[in-house]
């Protein structure tokens, strides 16, 4: 009579994937660095802010409203202007020196103060292409503050007949180390979940115990099932830590949501991305080959799962296709719960469609786990 699901062979198999992963220096140095140095560097290191943005200055006119616009360009997102001649403009433009030269022609304060709204001319080198328009929009703010407050000064009116005040919701800095940070854990969440349940399969093969399990009494499903979980666990336990200590404590992001609720949602995303893991663990006959398909996999779901750019820039087709991607879900809810402090009522459609795909995707890794299983034997 054919022996039934048992739990305890699943726990003692579980057992015995985390100390082999405990084992494993390699593995558990990347799992460590994945959830720590690399997500402080990432977020510290690619900042989406201004800093230090050179600017030249042509100033035509050397009067008192260009000498204010001249200070507001201020660090730490504008470095000391620095004041060429006309003719040296192209030169220095051409070899990459200045990001940004401001030419303010003659007459400019005598133009403003009698109404006639003088232009200023701003090159910017579009090579640094982050910077070039970001900074553009804050040197069009300085400039138009400057002439409003010197023509208030003036007693003369400069202001527009429109005028639009922002708000930032949410992030209210503009902090992008917040942005960055919580970007490189959800990527390292799908990238580790992949790998070491792929790693797992493969390492019982390279290290010759997967024919042990092959003489056990234990089914497919419980094997699979032992790695699953002691993979995602792994990575959940790491996951929740680097919320608390690294975006949290280290990098000062509130934490908007409730954890609970993200814990539950990413359990959910592990259960869809250590299945694909285990599949291309079936597939792959080597470490070199599981990471060649985890190229070919797991990077253009990071990429186009919605954390890079947003998911509405892309093609329709695109966009629609994505649908069908976990990751793309595992976004939204991760930014809709730690940025906005959404609740179950807000994520439930991205839980049941994580779910959904997740469970589809288990059946079919199962139903390739078991052909690879038999095929050992």
């Amino acid at each position: 009579m054919a022996r039934g699901f048992d739990v305890r062979t699943v726990l003692a198999l579980l057992k015995k994937e985390i100390i082999g992963l405990a084992r494993d220096r390699v593995l558990m140095a990347m799992v460590v660095y994945a959830f720590t140095l690399a997500i402080y560097t990432q977020a510290t290191g690619l900042s989406h802010d201004l800093r230090n943005a050179s600017i030249g200055v042509v100033d035509r006119d050397v009067s008192q409203l260009s000498t204010a616009i001249l200070a507001g360009l201020l660090p730490p997102r504008f470095r000391t202007p620095v004041a060429i001649a006309p003719q040296q403009v192209d030169k220095v433009m051409d070899r990459g020196q200045l990001t940004f030269v401001l030419d303010i022609p003659e007459n400019f304060q005598a133009d403003v103060l009698a109404g006639r709204s003088p232009r200023l001319q701003l090159l910017i080198d579009a090579t640094a292409l982050m910077q070039a328009g970001i900074g553009a929009g804050y040197i069009q703010q300085i400039v138009a503050q400057e002439v409003a407050s010197y023509g208030t000064r003036a007693g003369i009116s400069t202001a527009q007949p429109v005028t639009v005040q922002t708000r930032f919701a949410f992030n209210q800095g503009l902090n992008s180390e917040w942005f960055s940070g919580t970007m490189g854990l959800i990527n390292n969440i799908t990238m580790l979940a992949i790998l070491l349940a792929g790693a797992a399969l493969v390492r019982e093969r390279e290290h010759g115990t997967l024919e042990h399990l092959l003489v056990m009494p234990v089914r497919p499903l419980e094997i699979m099932m032992s790695k699953l979980i002691a993979n995602g666990l792994v990575i959940l336990v790491m996951s929740l830590l680097a919320i608390l200590l690294i975006l949290g404590r280290l990098l000062g992001m509130p934490i908007s949501g409730s954890l609970g609720l993200y814990a539950a949602g990413m359990v959910l995303y592990l259960f869809f991305a250590t299945s694909l893991g285990l599949f291309l663990g079936t597939v792959s006959r080597s470490m070199p080959q599981m990471a060649l398909l985890f190229i070919l996999t797991a990077l253009p779901m990071n990429i186009l799962s919605g954390g890079f750019t947003p998911i509405e820039s892309q093609p329709q087709w695109l966009q629609n296709a994505m649908q069908l991607s976990p990751s793309t879900h595992f976004v939204a809810f991760s930014q809709a719960i730690l940025y906005r402090g959404a609740g179950f009522d807000v994520v439930w459609p991205q839980y049941a469609a994580t779910f959904g795909i997740g469970l589809i995707f288990f059946l079919f890794s199962l139903s390739r786990f078991r052909s690879f299983i038999a095929a050992q034997q």
